[in-house]
């Protein structure tokens, strides 16, 4: 299978959003919610205190434009009131009232300026991840793409042919809903074409603009949690099937799994007012069944060297803390701890969904690897599915 990974360009959002700041802006909007009293632990328990966004904190809870009126308009309102009695001065004041009344952003109000902010940070990671591989446009044979909070046809495929711009003959291959497992899965599908053709060069870039899943009117507990994790990054790689001289990591097998009848536990909804990620509480367990899966995998590739082999780095987005936690407590006792800290250091900052395998490996790649260490990369995305990869540091 080997494949050739060039360190990742990774373009983190530039507007900073303290974890204070959404603390009090959904305290004041729900002070009676059910959890308000226990919002500072839940908070505090996420372990993030800043995230960043591509947008503002500001755009996301704006009302949208229109106010109480929008969805019959101002001239049938008047006409309705006129035929009820009401006078002239009267019509005036009433419509005055409604349309002053803040209603939600439409889908089109959240999602449009995170679009435009999706193409634009997903072409500057793509450009960065070709400066870090000493490559041109004109080198690039195929590109792979997601993102999944922001639906659009044409998609980031097209976008970024056309910005950056590719070549007409490049092959466009978008997986918008692979979500949290873009990372870790397009690298395994570029690892497939590399070994079909060792002279193809495949760019991989994931835009996420989590951040639009931020619903103001939201009064769930899980709405809340959903506030505080989502960060927004762009992530850009170059994958080769012969070593460059700015190759770093070789990808050396890939595992997928998913789990049958768990569609519903994490999913994406569109509604009037947009996006929303509705989480289910069975969610984490679902995950740990696939960590289990993979220590198997790792389990019967190595059973030949039980006691050798170890990886000496984890890069894993399972999507939370508690199956980080779950990771380290099922490892086999003689690996070596530590392997999972780029993996917690990186959501400190939050859940960059696709995004977060890529800048994990950064992190682990400027801590400097000794070449010959091993390191095995996993996700898992609503579905639930999970792709894992095994490879060694160059």
């Amino acid at each position: 299978m080997a494949a050739y990974l060039c360190p990742p360009a990774v373009i983190h959002g530039e507007h900073p959003v303290k974890t204070s700041q959404i603390v009090a802006e959904v305290r004041d909007r729900h002070p009676h919610a059910a959890w308000a009293p226990r919002i500072d632990g839940i908070a505090a328990s996420t372990g993030i205190e800043t995230r960043g966004w591509m947008l503002p904190l500001e755009t996301a809870v704006a009302p949208g434009q229109g106010g109480g009126l929008r969805s019959v308009g101002v001239e049938p309102a008047q006409e309705a009131l006129a035929r009820d009695g009401f006078t002239q001065q009267d019509v005036d004041r009433v419509i005055a009232a409604l349309e002053a009344i803040p209603t939600p952003q439409t889908v089109q109000e959240r999602t449009g300026p995170a679009w435009e902010a999706v193409q634009s940070y997903g072409e500057r990671a793509a450009r960065g991840a070709l400066q870090i591989a000493g490559l041109d446009t004109a080198d690039i044979d195929c590109l792979i793409t997601s993102h999944s909070t922001t639906p659009a046809l044409p998609g980031l495929d097209i976008a970024l042919a056309n910005r950056l711009p590719l070549r007409e003959d490049v092959m466009l291959l978008p997986a918008t809903q692979w979500a949290c497992i873009a990372g870790t899965r397009s690298l395994a599908l570029a690892a497939d074409l590399v070994a079909a053709d060792p002279d193809r060069v495949v760019l991989v870039v994931v835009s996420e603009a989590l951040s639009t899943t931020y619903q103001p009117a939201d009064d769930t507990l899980e709405s809340l949690i959903v506030r505080l994790l989502f960060a927004d990054t762009a992530v850009a790689a170059v994958v080769t099937g012969r070593p460059r001289r700015e190759s770093v990591l070789r990808l050396d097998a890939a595992w997928h799994h998913t789990l049958p009848g768990t569609q519903d536990l994490h999913r994406l909804e569109t509604r009037a007012d947009g996006t929303h990620f509705v989480m289910d509480r069975r969610g984490p367990r679902a995950v740990q069944e696939t960590v289990t899966a993979m220590w198997e995998w790792l389990r019967v590739r190595y059973q030949d060297h039980p006691e050798a082999w170890h990886p000496d780095v984890l890069l894993a987005h399972p999507g939370g803390t508690r199956v980080l936690e779950y990771m380290e407590q099922t490892m086999p006792d003689a690996w070596p701890s530590g392997l999972l800290d780029f993996s917690r250091a990186s959501y400190t900052t939050g859940n960059r969904g696709g995004a977060a395998v890529f800048d994990i490996l950064r992190r682990a790649h400027d801590a400097g690897q000794k070449p010959g260490s091993r390191a095995v990369l996993y996700a898992a995305a609503p579905g639930l599915t999970a792709t894992a990869l095994e490879g060694e540091w160059l």
